[in-house]
């Protein structure tokens, strides 16, 4: 135990000095880093929003729309069964959350219940039972009546995979904005929690992830025009939808799809050449490239729409046939305007509406009180423990207290390393481990002084003390390490924090105390050969 081999001794001086390299960028403010060759870590603690300020809103999911989205879709297959099997029906809608329609021949009726009862697709009700379920259920009145509704199962798996896709989403667009550690976690059964750290223009977030970006491309239907599809009607398979300029104006779409946007790979701001004028380029995958260069050279000639979210953004008419899958949308829009729907394009639709619940900004200035309280109590901490080895241990007190400033500083240079973000609980986790840190260094010397007691010599009593305080080390915090490991696990934002400051506390506590304070004592041990160990 009292041995340190060179390769010991170097590994422990090269962590240590880790340790001071990465965990100095944080005395510096940004301006000051950014001169620095880039070979040199530079990489700073995140605060976190309730320390830095940013942006804090609770959304909740539609699911009245994912609802009602889903039984248009059931609509649709079921008219289209009905039509392939030529079975003649009436009043086929979607009313309170419930498909019916009439047949209108008797001898139909069965062979018309046995087809929609078909468009029922099972569902995995438990992961581990295997049990399933059907998504609809199909039910009979009078009058040769059908009627359809969504199964509870089915319900329950939509609404989970909605707000599941949701998350994944929202995140990829927060993630496109350059923000660093934003929160997104579901809350409740059909609500999300977004916190942003650092972002000073919550306005922009919130219209980012607001809108569901769903991007279609449609042909414009021209046997008609706007003006008459608005005075009488527009023709049977096509609809009016207006443009997104401050006075809108009505285009007859048809309403088959011709490409939806989840066939778009990638979609970049630019700048028109001709004239300049902002734009977004955008590429299509395989399928999606063929589909769209069909639709382009079938239709030369004919205005092509391009909708997000029900507006016509552009519809240029086809000049020559789109081969090669990409394209451009053009329009009166802004440089943010080209980024935000980039953005957009790139992360995807949402799969709902999503409604805002709550929504707050916290300012940099609470942030800043928060810094500065817990740097107090920190130091307070800090110079209460090393009062207290000091006067309880004395030289041997000096040595655990080195051990204690290069933990804070391995501390720190872990966080800064794996770009960790720092809250109030994280602060509370670093001051409990200052109070921790000396836990091993108090075991280790009382039970070097009862060596003492028992008439060992010096260099006997440290090397039985380290050896025999081992176990005990070893099992006090490897059980706080696994508490930690679950807070982990099984909580969200601050309690991970918490946990996170709480696990690298304790694994740079035992490392110093077994490693860097008893490297210490073994070298004054060594230089010194006292005759009595002064504890």
């Amino acid at each position: 135990m009292l041995y340190f081999a060179k390769w010991k001794i170097t590994l422990v001086l090269a962590v240590s000095l880790l340790g001071l390299v990465f965990a100095a960028p944080n005395l510096f403010d940004k301006d000051s880093l950014k001169d620095l060759p880039g070979w040199i870590p530079a990489a700073q603690i995140n605060l976190g929003l309730d320390l830095r300020g940013g942006s804090h809103l609770l959304l909740e999911v539609d699911t009245n729309a994912v609802i009602k989205e889903r039984l248009e879709t059931l609509k649709d297959d079921a008219r289209q069964t009905l039509r392939d099997g030529k079975v003649g029906y009436t009043g086929l809608r979607v009313q309170n959350d419930t498909l019916s329609l009439r047949i209108r021949k008797q001898e139909q009726y069965a062979a018309a219940l046995k087809k929609i009862k078909d468009l029922a697709a099972p569902i995995q009700t438990s992961l581990f039972s295997g049990v399933t379920a059907q998504d609809i259920e199909v039910s009979e009145a009078e009058g040769r009546v059908i009627t359809a509704k969504l199964s509870e199962p089915a319900v329950d798996q939509l609404i989970k995979s909605s707000v599941d896709q949701s998350i994944e989403v929202i995140r990829r667009r927060i993630d496109e904005l350059g923000t660093t550690e934003p929160t997104i976690q579901r809350q409740g059964l059909d609500r999300i929690l977004v916190q942003v750290p650092g972002l000073d223009d919550p306005q922009r977030l919130k219209e980012l992830i607001g809108k569901t970006a769903k991007l279609t491309f449609h042909l414009v239907d021209v046997s008609t025009t706007p003006q008459q599809a608005l005075a009488s009607r527009p023709p049977a398979g096509s609809e009016i939808l207006y443009s997104d300029d401050p006075q809108p104006i009505p285009y007859v779409i048809k309403k088959r799809v011709m490409v939806a946007g989840e066939s778009l790979v990638d979609a970049q701001p630019g700048f028109d050449q001709r004239n300049n004028e902002p734009i977004v380029s955008f590429r299509f995958d395989g399928s999606g490239a063929k589909r769209f260069g069909k639709v382009t050279q079938a239709n030369v000639g004919r205005p092509f729409a391009i909708i997000l979210d029900r507006k016509v953004i552009s519809a240029p008419v086809i000049r020559e046939a789109i081969l090669g899958g990409s394209g451009q949308i053009s329009g009166n829009f802004t440089v943010e305007e080209t980024n935000d729907l980039a953005v957009l394009l790139r992360a995807g639709a949402l799969p709902a509406p999503l409604k805002f619940m709550e929504e707050r900004t916290v300012g940099p200035g609470l942030g800043a009180d928060s810094v500065a309280a817990g740097e107090i109590a920190s130091v307070i901490g800090l110079v209460c423990v090393i009062a207290f080895i000091l006067v309880s241990y004395g030289l041997f007190g000096v040595f655990a207290n080195a051990a204690l400033i290069v933990n804070l500083t391995l501390i720190m240079g872990v966080l800064s390393l794996l770009q960790a973000t720092l809250t109030l609980p994280g602060i509370a986790g670093i001051v409990l481990t200052i109070g921790m840190a000396v836990d091993a260094n108090v075991l280790i010397f009382e039970r070097i002084k009862e060596e003492i007691r028992n008439g060992k010599s010096p260099m006997a009593s440290v090397e039985t003390g380290y050896s025999r305080a081992l176990g005990t080390i070893l099992d006090a915090n490897i059980t706080t390490f696994i508490a930690a490991a679950i807070l982990f696990q099984m909580g969200s934002g601050p309690v991970r924090g918490f946990a996170v400051t709480l696990a690298i506390g304790i694994i740079t506590s035992v490392f110093t105390a077994f490693t860097l304070t008893r490297m210490i004592v073994v070298f004054w041990l060594r230089t010194r050969r006292p005759k009595v160990i002064p504890l």
